[in-house]
């Protein structure tokens, strides 16, 4: 079974939360996650908070071409008890 975020939400600084279809919910920091040349332009929070979610690869993406495997965001998730 694929995994797809079904919402996204910015929090603050690096941090979004996310829903995905398996029903996890929680926050992503992903900070320490934004280096190399497609990555570096996020650091920029004005650039960061305009992700989304995309339609047909169900996970974040920014303009510039930058996304993260939803995988990815779920092994980060931080799951609010």
């Amino acid at each position: 079974m694929l995994l797809h975020v079904v919402e996204a939400e910015y929090v603050s600084d690096y941090k979004i939360w996310l829903r995905f279809d398996d029903g996890a919910e929680g926050e992503v920091d992903l900070a320490s996650e934004l280096a190399g040349p497609v990555f570096q332009p996020l650091r920029n929070l004005q650039t960061f908070r305009q992700f989304r979610l995309h339609p047909t690869l169900r996970t974040l993406v920014w303009p510039n071409g930058a996304d993260f495997a939803p995988e990815f965001l779920r092994d980060k998730l931080t799951i609010a008890v």
